[in-house]
């Protein structure tokens, strides 16, 4: 699959879909996120907030926990749905995380907000030196 396989219009309506369960009553920054299986799957997420503030998690781990948790482990690219004007782009932990299922880095992340503000990276751009298994 290359990067004019992918269906960005779907995902990009996916993540914003997500982005509305988002639970933030403490920061009021909805995330949504859109990942894509190399197998033709998307699975979604959004983020969640707790008063402990460690124990939030992103909208980008909690779509890619909610894929392992449904047995895909292998991903070519996500779409992440922020606000502002521009668009924010995942955080090191995400990034790592991210990482743990794109051995090659070659994961494509487009990051965009309603307003149109787009950004567009492969994850080895956004984290060039992650962390291996092997």
């Amino acid at each position: 699959m290359t990067i004019t396989d992918i269906d960005w219009p779907a995902l990009k309506a996916a993540a914003l879909e997500a982005r509305q369960n988002a639970y933030v009553p403490y920061s009021d920054y909805r995330v949504g996120a859109a990942l894509l299986a190399v197998y033709g799957t998307v699975i979604c997420g959004c983020n969640v907030e707790n008063a402990t503030y460690g124990a939030t998690c992103c909208a980008e781990r909690t779509a890619v926990f909610s894929a392992v948790a449904a047995g895909h482990t292998s991903f070519r690219a996500i779409a992440v749905a922020t606000a502002g004007p521009e668009a924010g782009t995942p955080c090191g932990i995400c990034r790592q995380v991210l990482a743990e299922f794109s051995a090659d880095g070659a994961l494509e992340v487009l990051c965009f907000t309603p307003d149109g503000a787009e950004a567009r990276f492969t994850l080895a751009e956004l984290l060039p030196h992650a962390f291996r298994l092997k």
